[in-house]
């Protein structure tokens, strides 16, 4: 009769632990934070439909608020469907930010102070500012579109269209949506460069490289791609 040894079991130290949890909150944002540079994407492409015309542009409204997936769901679901989804994204996204960063500052040691600490510093900072201004004109953004209590000169039934054109004739909300947007763009190219190689994508040189070029590429698309309508009405080249 055979004896059966003790069965082995793997116990994990307190940093072992602590090294999963961040390694799964360094992917949790790097996939959030994929997730809504898609919508950024989205949501420009949406923007420049202003360029084609008043009906153009409120037939993509309504189609995105109400028709999108219909019938597949009902009239009007899928846009509060993905609200929700998006909002935990960025709720998500915030958690892991902030608790990636209480532990940094609690790992940091002050013994030396070396380039790349510098320059790993300089992009948590701006990452974490940039951060806090997206989502502060993230919120007056709400107000003044969704909830329309921000622009005077809204009226009950106001179409998309003459919301964007009332809004951006005005220079000083051209001038903040810039500040936003340029905030953004700093935000995507550290984040897109960040997420992908949390991910696995920078393997080498030349991938790095390449994801280097991509998150400019993806920066100045987004910059040119939702600056380039305000400025156009603020111009009165949509009207």
């Amino acid at each position: 009769m055979s004896r059966v040894g003790p069965v082995a079991t793997t116990t994990l130290t307190p940093r072992q632990r602590a090294v999963r949890s961040t390694v799964a909150l360094k992917a949790l944002m790097a996939i959030t934070g994929l997730v809504m540079i898609g919508f950024l994407l989205m949501h420009m492409y949406g923007n420049l439909k202003a360029f084609l015309g008043a009906e153009a542009f409120d037939h993509y409204a309504h189609w995105l608020k109400t028709d999108l997936l219909y019938p597949l769901l009902p009239q009007g679901w899928f846009i509060w469907i993905f609200r929700f989804a998006l909002l935990a994204c960025i709720v998500a996204h915030i958690y892991a930010a902030a608790v990636l960063t209480l532990r940094a500052h609690g790992a940091r040691s002050t013994k030396y102070v070396t380039t790349d600490r510098i320059q790993q510093t300089y992009a948590a900072r701006t990452m974490r500012w940039g951060g806090v201004i997206i989502v502060g004109f993230l919120v007056f953004h709400l107000l003044q579109f969704t909830v329309q209590v921000v622009t005077p000169g809204f009226t009950p039934g106001i179409s998309p269209y003459e919301m964007v054109v009332l809004s951006f004739q005005q220079w000083w909300l051209v001038l903040a949506y810039a500040v936003w947007i340029v905030a953004v763009c700093m935000h995507v190219r550290h984040g897109v460069w960040s997420a992908l190689t949390t991910l696995g994508a920078n393997t080498s040189p030349a991938a790095k490289r390449f994801l280097d070029g991509l998150a400019w590429v993806i920066a100045v698309v987004l910059f040119v791609g939702f600056m380039i309508m305000p400025v156009a009405v603020l111009l009165g080249w949509i009207n």
